[in-house]
């Protein structure tokens, strides 16, 4: 079986790099130059030898254009060597210390079971000014990918962190322990678009399958599900009429809107105020232009949603979250992502029992819905029901096995259950994925807090500071950073300098209260007069 999917491998790279076909026309050419040769040179006079030559030439030029054709590609942009790759940047040389780095149990991770990353497109783009579209057609097509039964994705937070590294691909793949890598590139030019993607085997780095598209810009939702069906095929997984379903998805007819609901799904994923007001403003735009466009109503549902929660409790942006929500899954009821925004609306305006119906329906529709168990959970966690919170945070780590957040926080819960060995379980878990993360992106804020309350857990209160102050010169005025950091303190035993930042971190959002009420990590601070008086402000 092995022998015979190497052997398929190979007849791919030959007819991919078009060897083959070189192979023949050089063959044709090499044929009728012969016959020209031997009616043309004795009317010349010229000597036999130079008929002999013409043949040996033909013979001996044989190999060496076989060779140029697998070593070399002909591209639009030119000649340029063939390479795993991506075509836009030269790759860095590999590291010597690039394996031993890679921590064993993602190395373990990549086995038979087909598994994928999704890297995100590169703009060649003539202004290099459509990054938010490149990356949103590489985000469409991972979405797709995360619906195929029997596929295992790599998250986007952990795959897109290797944008603008130059890294080879099959490093890539053995640090977020997949066995196949996806990258392409995307030249977008008025009502035109190039597409390429090209599917790697981390194994050998041969392609498994490649394709370039040139069609109009209409055409891009047609590319993408045609990108994700070979893909499948490629990995020889066999598509029932839901899976293929589930590639199509739910999405408009009208590019321009499109075009908004990716600038607003892009900035959704920067954070921060402004962020969140311009991708309220981007799906604001898409809606007004395709009003039954269901995917921009869940988006404006959760930046809505966040920004209520982080940045601005008014309750005008609530009102929008709810209506928005509504909106979502009147269009699209069977949609796992419209129910989880809805879900998050309830849990903001603390209607747990609305939440939970909500994150459950939307674990009906996609058991592996990431979002929809992390929230379950923290929905469980903020009205005290701690053991069902621990079970879904552990459900929301098992579906993406990259993931720190969910186990960091379920210390949390097994700690309010009374489990030490499960609360530093959790811990030491959860902080050897925040490490491997921060490998990756060590400007990681969320990485930095909650990795530093875990250190405080399991004893490392010395490095824990050192997380906890490496958080706060990053981001010295972002609420959620002050609070987390808050928890660090409180449990590094430093209580005023827990209620100082507690008091900096000004949270919005009536939901954070009763998370405060519930959160274990501050247990030691609820008799303390100050604490009371804090929470009594808060009310």
């Amino acid at each position: 079986m092995a022998r015979a999917q190497r052997l398929r491998q190979f007849l791919g790279e030959l007819r991919r790099r078009k060897v083959i076909r070189v192979a023949i026309v050089y063959a044709v050419v090499a044929w009728v130059l012969i016959q020209v040769a031997q009616a043309t040179f004795e009317p010349l006079h010229l000597p036999q030898w130079t008929l002999t030559l013409v043949v040996v030439l033909a013979i001996f030029g044989f190999p060496v254009s076989v060779a140029l054709a697998w070593a070399f590609e002909v591209t639009p942009e030119g000649v340029r060597r063939e390479r795993v790759e991506s075509d836009a940047e030269p790759a860095a040389a590999p590291r010597s210390d690039a394996v031993e780095r890679v921590p064993p149990a993602a190395a373990t991770r990549a086995t038979e079971a087909p598994s994928i990353a999704v890297l995100p497109f590169l703009d060649m783009s003539q202004e290099r000014d459509q990054e938010y579209f490149c990356e949103g057609m590489a985000e469409e097509i991972l979405n797709a990918l995360t619906r195929i039964e029997g596929l295992s994705v790599a998250a986007r937070t952990s795959s897109f962190r290797f944008k603008g590294r130059p890294e080879d691909v099959r490093i890539v793949a053995r640090e977020l322990g997949v066995n196949t890598v996806l990258e392409g590139s995307v030249r977008k030019a008025g009502d035109r678009l190039r597409v390429t993607a090209q599917l790697v085997n981390a194994a050998d780095g041969y392609h498994l399958w490649s394709e370039r598209y040139d069609r109009a810009l209409a055409d891009v939702f047609a590319i993408q599900d045609e990108i994700a069906t070979k893909i499948a095929e490629a990995l020889e997984l066999r598509l029932t009429r839901r899976d293929r379903d589930a590639i199509h998805g739910r999405t408009t007819g009208v590019i321009q809107a499109y075009d908004y609901y990716l600038r607003g799904r892009h900035a959704v994923h920067q954070f921060g105020k402004r962020a969140m007001q311009y991708a309220i403003q981007m799906f604001e735009k898409a809606i007004a232009i395709d009003p039954e466009y269901a995917p921009a109503h869940a988006g404006l549902t959760l930046a809505n949603a966040t920004m209520y929660m982080v940045y601005d409790a008014d309750a005008r942006v609530c009102t929008a979250a709810e209506r928005a929500s509504a909106r979502a899954i009147e269009l699209d009821p069977d949609s796992a992502e419209a129910h989880t925004t809805r879900g998050i609306v309830e849990l903001m305006t603390n209607r747990f029992d609305a939440a939970e119906q909500a994150f459950e329906r939307a674990i009906a529709l996609d058991p592996r819905s990431f979002d929809a168990l992390y929230y379950y959970a923290q929905s469980c966690a903020t009205r005290g029901n701690h053991a069902r919170a621990a079970e879904y945070y552990e459900n929301a780590a098992t579906v993406r096995p990259e993931d720190y957040q969910a186990l960091l926080i379920s210390a949390q819960s097994y700690r309010s259950l009374g489990q030490p060995e499960a609360e530093r379980s959790a811990a030491e878990r959860g902080l050897a994925r925040a490490k491997r993360t921060l490998e990756l992106n060590p400007d990681d804020v969320r990485a930095l807090y909650l990795g530093a309350v875990a250190l405080c857990k399991i004893g490392l209160v010395t490095e824990g500071r050192e997380w906890a102050e490496r958080a706060l010169a990053l981001e010295p005025d972002e609420p959620s950073v002050l609070y987390n950091v808050a928890c660090y303190y409180t449990r590094a035993g430093e209580h005023e300098r827990a209620i100082d930042l507690l008091e900096r971190a000004v949270l919005p959002g009536s939901a954070n209260r009763v998370w405060i009420e519930h959160d274990s990590d501050l247990d030691d601070l609820r008799d303390l007069p100050r604490f009371k008086a804090y929470m009594e402000r808060t009310m």
